[in-house]
């Protein structure tokens, strides 16, 4: 790791991330540093993870059937990779880690290797990809819990009322959209009393907060390397072996298949073992290293440090945003819940008309590089219970910090959506098929986009 893989944040010495030197263009001519407050849908890159990633890309090869050195040094990088992913989030040594595409991939794998009659649970509050992959499985759905006590209450109920037969609890981790931590630990209790299994979504924890797998009791956990620093493609599904060894392929093809021949004139297959049974096709190699050099570095960086950069600029974060007129502040759970640095809110005008968030949205990046979330963050649900709003109408905007994050963004933030609260956007935006969009607007673009 280079010296200038660590950063010092006068707070404590964090991993460093590509582009904190970046200049963007704004619609006035000048050129900013971008602020960094929308790592919780994409984290920059950690600099350790762009160094790693070029060490090995001289020797990228084939992965698993090519005899050249370069091959089995790939090999060897892919197979470690799972190794740092399993210890990161505290998993067994007897559970799989099979390599996805992210967290949404990674449930949809597991939706496909339910064994029959499989009744699935899982709150409305979820983000799409831990509410939607169930499709052929008899789905519980559970309301937005008032509190956290509730949570556990309302599974509880629900799965005393269940049919027999194997059973699956969806848990998100923290909330996309309010940054809250969910009462994982008490669900899994929950859970485990009825013989139910369980999944986590871990993409918005893992980045964030540790997490021991073992100790909580979950059966298997799911993240995204483009949320962990490490935006290269890839995911995992780390757990239990069971269900996912007895069911057929998540993807047909290379390397899921052992044999294949035709018998009497039909064709036939043996399928692999885990874990290439559900890896088809070339593997992302870089991907998975990237992801274990994310693991590996947020791991020997400590987590005190993160913890205390990130809780220090979500204080002041959600501090400012509370002392602006016409902010509201969305929560499920009141403001002493445990949180990450996610932070989403409303905004109304000075007679309490609604304002529209996404040209506040437009104006922020367009005027001031200032980068923040808008909609309703693919949770739907959520959004429309915590906003209001018609159904399909629910919009709020979010702002998430992380190691790309620093005390003058937040602060840019602040000084500059109270200035578009106040006096409105100092450019013309019209609307697009694309949504807002300043008119002129001169900002070069990058020359590889050209």
């Amino acid at each position: 790791m280079s010296r200038e893989s660590i950063v010092s944040t006068g707070i404590a010495r964090i991993p460093g991330v590509v582009g904190a030197d970046l200049k963007v263009p704004l619609v006035d001519g000048r050129w900013t540093t971008p602020a960094g407050l929308d790592h919780a849908a994409s984290a920059p890159c950690l600099t350790a993870v762009q160094e790693g990633v070029n060490r090995l890309l001289p020797w990228y090869s084939s992965v698993h059937r090519g005899s050249g050195f370069t091959s089995l040094v790939s090999t060897r990088v892919y197979e470690q990779a799972r190794a740092s992913v399993r210890d990161f989030v505290g998993a067994g040594p007897e559970t799989s880690v099979l390599f996805t595409r992210n967290t949404t991939d990674a449930l949809n794998l597991l939706a496909r290797a339910l064994p029959p009659r499989t009744t699935v649970f899982r709150f409305s509050a979820d983000h799409h990809a831990a509410l939607l992959p169930w499709r052929d499985a008899e789905v519980r759905r559970l309301a937005v819990p008032a509190g956290p006590d509730e949570a556990a209450r309302l599974l509880d109920a629900a799965l005393a009322d269940a049919p027999e037969g194997p059973r699956l609890v969806v848990i998100t981790s923290v909330s996309n959209v309010t940054g809250e931590v969910w009462p994982v630990a008490e669900l899994v209790e929950v859970a485990r009393r009825h013989g139910a299994r369980t999944v986590l979504d871990a993409a918005q924890l893992v980045p964030h907060r540790p997490l021991d797998a073992t100790a909580l009791g979950v059966d298997w956990v799911v993240l995204s390397g483009h949320k962990l620093y490490a935006p290269f493609g890839a995911g995992a599904l780390v757990g239990a072996s069971d269900w996912l060894a007895d069911a057929e392929p998540y993807l047909a093809g290379g390397g899921a298949s052992a044999r294949v021949a035709e018998e009497a004139g039909r064709e036939t297959v043996t399928w692999s073992k885990l874990p290439h049974r559900h890896e088809a096709g070339s593997p992302n190699v870089v991907g998975a290293h990237a992801m274990a050099l994310a693991c590996d570095t947020l791991t020997a960086a400590g987590w005190d440090a993160i913890v205390a950069h990130e809780q220090a600029l979500a204080g002041r974060l959600r501090k400012g945003l509370a002392a602006l007129p016409g902010v509201r502040l969305l929560g499920m759970w009141g403001p002493d819940h445990p949180r990450i640095g996610v932070v989403s809110f409303t905004l109304a005008d000075r007679a309490g008309g609604v304002v529209d968030q996404e040209l506040i949205a437009t104006a922020l990046a367009a005027e001031h590089g200032i980068g923040i979330r808008h909609g309703a963050f693919c949770a739907h649900q959520a959004v429309r219970h915590l906003a209001g709003g018609a159904d399909g109408a629910a919009r709020a905007l979010r702002a998430s910090v992380g190691l790309g994050t620093t005390a003058e963004h937040v602060e840019r933030f602040l000084a500059a959506l109270e200035g578009l609260l106040n006096d409105g956007p100092r450019w013309a935006y019209k609307r697009s098929d694309d949504g807002w969009v300043p008119v002129p607007d001169p900002r070069p673009e990058p020359d590889f986009l050209r």
